[in-house]
C-alpha cells in the first residue's frame, strides 16, 4: 500500500539505511525554545502529527528501540524538540520529535507556544532536509493536519506524508484513503509525491520509510 519502495531509491540505499538504524542512536537532547537547540551541524529530519498519532511508536519501530521515544502520559503536553542522533563516529544525521498538535484538551496558550515554537523551526533551520507528517489511517487528513501542511508548504520545507497504524484498517479502505490524500497532496507544493503506508506494531512500511529519509539526507 505505500507508493513502491522501488520508487524511493535501489537496493545498495534501502541496504545502507537499514544498517544505519541498526548502528548507534542516541537521544541528544530536548529543546523547549529555539536557544536550546544544538548547533546545526547535521541534517535533520521532523517528525509533526497529532497527539494521538502514533508517532512516539513509528520513531521506535524504525530505530529498532523500544523505549527510545517515549510517549506522554497525558497526550498533547510535550511542548519540546527531542533531538536524537543517527550516527556515532561519525554523526550522520539527527531526528527530530517535534510536539504534538490538535489535541483537543490541551491549553489554548499552550497551543498557541507550540505553533509559534514550530513556525520558527521549520522556517528557520537550514540544516533541516525534509519534514514527515504522521496522518492517522483511519481517520485521514484533519484540518490540523492541513494546517501543518500549509505551515510547511509557505516555509518551503519538503515533507512526505505518512500513514500511521495501517494494520488497523481494511486494504480497501486503506487504498482509498491513499487515494484521497495522494489527490489533495497534489495541490501542495511542498508534499513529495512519495507517501509512505506503515504500522509500527507489524512493521510494514518501516523500511520503505527508512530508505527515504536516507535519501533525503543525502540530497
Amino acid at each position: 500500500m505505500t507508493d513502491g519502495p522501488d520508487n524511493i531509491a535501489g537496493h545498495e540505499l534501502a541496504e545502507r539505511a537499514r544498517k544505519l538504524f541498526a548502528g548507534p542512536i542516541d537521544f541528544l537532547k530536548s529543546a523547549p525554545k529555539l536557544e536550546h537547540l544544538p548547533d546545526p551541524i547535521a541534517p535533520e529530519i521532523a517528525f509533526a502529527g497529532r497527539s494521538n498519532v502514533g508517532k512516539s511508536s513509528l520513531i521506535n519501530a524504525l530505530t529498532n528501540r523500544n523505549k527510545l521515544a517515549r510517549a506522554s502520559n497525558t497526550p498533547g503536553r510535550t511542548q519540546e524538540l527531542n533531538y536524537f542522533d543517527v550516527g556515532r563516529d561519525p554523526l550522520v544525521f539527527r531526528l527530530v520529535d517535534m510536539p504534538g498538535y490538535g489535541f483537543a484538551e490541551a491549553p489554548k496558550d499552550m497551543v498557541k507556544r507550540w505553533r509559534f515554537l514550530i513556525n520558527d523551526y521549520l522556517r528557520g533551520r537550514q540544516v533541516l532536509k525534509r519534514a514527515l507528517v504522521l496522518v492517522d489511517s483511519r481517520h485521514g487528513l484533519k484540518d490540523v493536519d492541513r494546517d501543518v501542511m500549509k505551515m510547511l508548504d509557505d516555509a518551503a520545507v519538503s515533507y512526505h506524508l505518512v500513514l500511521t497504524k495501517a494494520d488497523k484498517v481494511k486494504p480497501t479502505e486503506l487504498e482509498k484513503t491513499l487515494e484521497k490524500i495522494r489527490v489533495e497532496a497534489a495541490k501542495h507544493p511542498a508534499a513529495h509525491p512519495l507517501i509512505i503506508s506503515t504500522s509500527s506494531e507489524e512493521g510494514w512500511g518501516i523500511a520503505d520509510l527508512r530508505t527515504a529519509i536516507l535519501e533525503a539526507v543525502e540530497q
